[in-house]
């Protein structure tokens, strides 16, 4: 057996690449994840859509996180919604009625993912949105995003954000309407027609 001498860099060899990590699906998924509006509430709306690779392949092992304001434009400040088994502390989903705004869903086989909360409202000057974040194979760093809901066309002109876009990069941060209350938002990560993506420092 050779050994090596790890001590000079030039005289190690290559190791095989591995498959980028990490997998969110091992513990971050949880019942309920997508239904982050209480039960019945009348400003319920349905959002769907999927997640696309460069080639507008679908990604069936990405995660969305959604964090939105409530009809008022108020950021909840509940501490939570999640029921836990007593016995054995697996999640049981949510209870059904607080309202937290947030919710993470797996894309399912297909690239696919769906969620249920309330319509946003306003806050300052920007339009009403949804905040969004992505977590994907390949991804070493999850991505954010925005949705804003068609309807309102002087609120959508005057939002700082979108004002600094052009019209298609705009446009890839408008969900569209596919009837009452229910909107698709697909998330294309690179390539023609590439979400709009914020950078935080």
């Amino acid at each position: 057996m050779t050994k090596i001498d790890t001590s000079r860099p030039e005289t190690v060899l290559p190791t095989p690449s591995h498959t980028v990590g990490p997998f969110y699906g091992h513990a971050l998924p949880f019942p309920g994840g997508g239904d982050i509006a209480p039960v019945g509430h009348p400003d319920t709306i349905t959002l769907q859509g999927y997640v696309l690779d460069g080639e507008g392949k679908p990604l069936p092992d990405a995660f969305v996180e959604l964090w939105g304001a409530d009809p008022d434009g108020r950021v909840s400040r509940t501490d939570g919604s999640m029921r836990r088994d007593p016995a054995s502390g697996g999640f049981l989903g949510r209870n059904g009625v607080e309202f937290t705004g947030w919710g993470r869903v797996q894309t399912d086989a297909s690239g696919h993912w769906t969620a249920r909360t309330l319509r946003p409202g306003a806050r300052g000057r920007s339009a009403p949105y949804i905040s969004v974040c992505v977590f994907a194979r390949g991804l070493l760093v999850h991505l954010f995003t925005r949705i804003y809901l068609p309807g309102d066309a002087a609120a959508l002109a005057a939002d700082p954000l979108l004002a600094r876009l052009d019209g298609a990069r705009r446009d890839t941060l408008i969900a569209e309407e596919e009837g009452p209350g229910a909107y698709r938002f697909d998330i294309r990560l690179q390539g023609e027609g590439e979400t709009v993506f914020l950078e935080f420092q």
